[in-house]
């Protein structure tokens, strides 16, 4: 049995569950999701918690994915989610003009990124030495569905991807990037 298909899903106050044949619909104060049900997996309605279950083991790949993606959902429109990237590098830099995101990523123009339905961002600047005054742009990606804000993140890494030696690039804040050395000299 799938450890994480055996977990019940809490649905919390405020959010309303309609379980169909083939989707799931969620409903919160942060929006509408729907999240597909894989053939072979069924979910019940009991008294507060959502519990998926599965019609025999050949259905069993699918059975913790299932769930995950109803949970991701049910988060999603109660808390949202949030992905944080910085922008590094001299002279590299984002600014956010209502649906788009214009970077300054060292290329003789511009880069527009046109943000998608339901993902918002956040541009801020931040002093990272005192002494010297060198910034770092700080963006915060949200939105509800967590599928579509990854997927968003990873084209703004595609964008300009972070420079082996020096770092420079987007870059997710969360992850660790470890830095070739240079050559030596003499």
């Amino acid at each position: 049995m799938s450890r994480v298909g055996k977990k019940p899903i809490t649905i919390p106050a405020g959010v309303t569950v309609t379980v169909g044949e083939n989707e799931i619909e969620v409903k919160g104060p942060k929006g509408v999701l729907k999240s597909p049900i894989p053939a072979g997996v069924s979910f019940k309605h009991e008294e507060g918690t959502l519990v998926a279950e599965r019609r025999n083991d050949n259905d069993r790949a699918f059975h913790g994915l299932a769930r995950a993606l109803a949970n991701n959902a049910m988060v999603g429109v109660t808390q949202g989610f949030t992905k944080e990237m910085d922008v590094v590098g001299v002279g590299y830099k984002a600014d956010v003009q209502g649906k788009k995101i214009v970077f300054a990523l060292g290329y003789s123009h511009p880069v527009e990124y046109v943000l998608p339905d339901g993902i918002e961002a956040k541009a801020e600047r931040v002093n990272t030495k005192a002494s010297i005054n060198q910034y770092q742009t700080t963006l915060t990606l949200s939105g509800i569905d967590k599928q579509k804000l990854g997927q968003v993140a990873a084209e703004l890494n595609r964008l300009r991807k972070p420079d082996a030696y020096k770092g420079k690039g987007i870059r997710y804040a969360d992850k660790y990037y470890r830095l070739k050395p240079g050559k030596t000299g003499k």
